[in-house]
This record gives C-alpha cells, sequence and structure tokens, in this order.
C-alpha cells in the first residue's frame, strides 16, 4: 500500500468491486453506491498501491441519534479491504486516517457495527454503556467513539444509520 486518500468520483467502479471481493457478496458495494448516489459518504477514503489501484475503502455516513440530535455524529461503514491485501493495515491505516478526518470535519463521535475484539483498539467501547443502542440490534458489536472529551454530552437512545442500510439488508 502505498497511500490513503480521499475517493474519486472514478474509483467509485473499483470502490464497489473491492467490497464485492471482500466480502463475497455485492450488498456492501451496492451500499456504497446507494450511499455515494444519495450524496451520504460524508467520508469516503481508499487505499491505493503503487500503482493507484483502490486496494481498501472506509465509508462514514450521518447517524441519527433519538435525544440530542445535532448531526454531528457519523457511523463508519462499510470498511473492505481486497482479500489479497488484507491483513497487510490497510484497514487500520483507512480507519485511522478516517477518525482523523472525522475529527477534522467536527464530528462529535463515530459509531461502528463491528467485532468488539478489533475495534477497541482504536478507542471504541460499547455504545449501550453510554444509553445508545442501534437499529439492528447489534448488543456488543454496536460501539462508539467519542472524538472530543463532551462528544456524547446529550446522546442518549436508538441510533439509525442512513435510510439505504435498511434498504441494503
Amino acid at each position: 500500500m502505498s497511500e490513503v486518500r480521499a475517493a474519486r468520483h472514478t474509483d467509485l467502479d473499483a470502490i464497489v468491486a473491492v467490497h464485492d471481493a471482500a466480502f463475497g457478496r455485492p450488498t456492501e458495494g451496492h451500499l456504497v453506491r446507494r450511499l455515494v448516489e444519495a450524496d451520504q459518504a460524508v467520508i469516503s477514503l481508499v487505499a491505493v498501491d503503487d500503482d493507484d489501484a483502490v486496494i481498501g475503502h472506509a465509508l462514514f455516513s450521518p447517524v441519527r441519534i433519538e435525544h440530542g440530535d445535532d448531526g454531528k455524529a457519523l457511523g463508519l461503514a462499510p470498511v473492505a479491504v481486497h482479500p489479497e491485501h488484507q491483513r497487510r493495515g490497510v484497514g487500520r491505516a483507512l480507519i485511522e486516517e478516517g477518525i482523523g478526518a472525522c475529527f477534522v470535519a467536527d464530528a462529535r463521535a463515530v459509531f461502528v457495527l463491528g467485532s468488539p475484539a478489533y475495534y477497541p483498539a482504536f478507542g471504541f467501547t460499547k455504545a449501550s454503556d453510554h444509553g445508545l443502542h442501534d437499529a439492528f440490534e447489534g448488543g456488543n458489536a454496536f460501539q462508539v467513539l467519542p472524538l472530543t472529551v463532551q462528544g456524547l454530552d446529550g446522546y442518549r437512545g436508538r441510533v439509525d444509520y442512513a435510510s439505504v442500510f435498511s434498504e441494503a439488508r
């Protein structure tokens, strides 16, 4: 991997292909395309190799919070690394760069529905410990990362991802 950069519109087909390869199905790639088309891709990053070929992708989109929503929380999903490039730090680099980009974009918190063994390394904790839950009933897999000391102040209740997530299920 040579770099992580902002995704370009011309990367979309390659991004979808990476998701399809990583997940072995078209669901996540279709979700990415729908999020981009709906202008819900607030932060979209790609990892590229030395030939500028897309080998990984991470997308952050708006979430709605039942109580205290101020438009400053984002959801990390989906994240994918092409199988030929997995276990080489590509996903970690995408997530770390993405969290930094969220902070720069003035987000207060980032939510993820993912492995409780993987995401705590980035500072994520169980959202339920903060009075937050998700529509997908993710339990311990639904996690949150406050980006400021008061990042979760006032946030309570159900957290909903963009409507295209429900349509993709």
